[in-house]
């Protein structure tokens, strides 16, 4: 339930929906999964055992640094608001501690999770496809149940599909369980047109089976199979696969990024104080003159300054660091997949310096690089 809470609160509600809700209702609802989220966190944890975390430990210095910035004012009262709701969710993510033990119960809570939202994306699309495909991102599939925006669901139409596969080729899922979650989630991905998801998903794979590939004849039959056919889709709807890739969009689209090297160029451009090359204007809406950034490091740039932009490939590299100090299993290739395309998207999508979805995405890595402990189930009945 606290997991569940959480991804409420980050998995953003932007976008039309099929029962129009007031945005402000939509706000008190998301806030309101935060705070119950940490309530109930410290219902279990009553005594607020932790244990430590590198992850968590960067996390918390980005978010006094996002406090020190934000103090300024420079972005308004709303900048002491998210660093607020930065703190709360970092401080809930540290009461869960005392169950990160190197096992796939997050992973597993994570998976659920997402199937929950795809599924609900696609009774959208079922309901009202004219809906569910216009909006702000005219042709490309967004939630319409709750509002989650295009690119968010092919994000976590990515992330279900890879981690399943990851499973399956692992030999902890059966075929026909990942035929009805993979299927789904990779056409959750296809409709979304979101192609960051995309070279996230196939990047992460690569790194995360590179190994099996070496030690699992399973594994070698499994991703030779899974290439051809990928072979044999790629020559057959070639002229589908560039158009998916184009989605209408011009050269100079394309080549700019979708107009994003424009914001970057000018925000890079503007001039800027010490003060603010080093720790930024504070947390903001993660736009520049009214348009998105859409990178997180020239956000946390805009935000969180220099030292900002550090914390942040801190916290990346001290992940993989672990990563690769970890004996060979499926937690850690789940861990490496999550990572790898968190840092692929990273490029062209914001939210590794604030409250986000790929916070959590991390934190569930972290929770499977965590040492393992012998007896942490009985630290659960302390809480009831």
């Amino acid at each position: 339930m606290v997991w569940a809470m959480l991804m409420i609160n980050v998995v953003g509600a932007v976008g039309d929906m099929l029962v129009p809700v007031p945005r402000g209702a939509l706000q008190m609802i998301t806030m309101g999964c935060l705070a119950g989220a940490f309530l109930l966190a410290l219902r279990i944890n009553p005594r607020v055992t932790v244990h430590f975390s590198i992850y968590l430990s960067v996390l918390t210095v980005l978010a006094l640094l996002a406090l020190v910035s934000s103090a300024r004012l420079e972005g308004g009262l709303g900048s002491l608001f998210r660093c607020a709701r930065f703190f709360l969710f970092v401080g809930t993510l540290w009461l869960l501690t005392p169950w990160w033990r190197g096992d796939l119960r997050f992973v597993r809570i994570q998976m659920t999770a997402l199937a929950v939202i795809l599924a609900t994306v696609l009774a959208g699309m079922v309901a009202n496809p004219g809906l569910a495909f216009s909006g702000a991102t005219g042709g490309r599939l967004a939630g319409v149940l709750w509002p989650i925006p295009a690119t968010a669901v092919g994000e976590y139409g990515a992330l279900a599909a890879g981690l399943v596969v990851l499973f399956w080729i692992s030999g902890a899922m059966n075929g026909r369980r990942a035929l009805l979650i993979v299927i789904p989630a990779v056409a959750c991905l296809l409709l979304s047109h979101t192609r960051t998801a995309l070279v996230g998903f196939l990047a992460g794979l690569l790194v995360a089976g590179f190994g099996l590939i070496v030690t699992s004849r399973r594994a070698r039959r499994a991703i030779g199979v899974v290439a051809l056919l990928a072979a044999v889709a790629a020559l057959s709807l070639q002229d589908e696969l560039v158009d998916w890739f184009q989605r209408d969009q011009g050269d100079e689209a394309i080549t700019g990024l979708t107009g994003r090297t424009k914001v970057w160029d000018a925000l890079l451009a503007k001039d800027r104080s010490t003060t603010e090359q080093l720790v930024g204007v504070g947390l903001g809406d993660k736009s520049y003159g009214g348009l998105s950034i859409d990178s997180t490091w020239l956000s946390t740039y805009h935000e969180l300054g220099q030292f900002g932009v550090a914390l942040v490939g801190l916290m990346l590299i001290s992940l993989l660091a672990v990563a690769l100090f970890r004996p060979p299993s499926l937690a850690r290739r789940c861990a490496v997949f999550l990572i790898v395309y968190c840092i692929a998207s990273s490029y062209t999508e914001v939210g590794l310096g604030d409250a986000s979805p790929y916070l959590m995405h991390l934190a569930v890595a972290a929770s499977l690089l965590a040492a393992p402990r012998a007896g942490a189930d009985e630290f659960a009945p302390a809480g009831g």
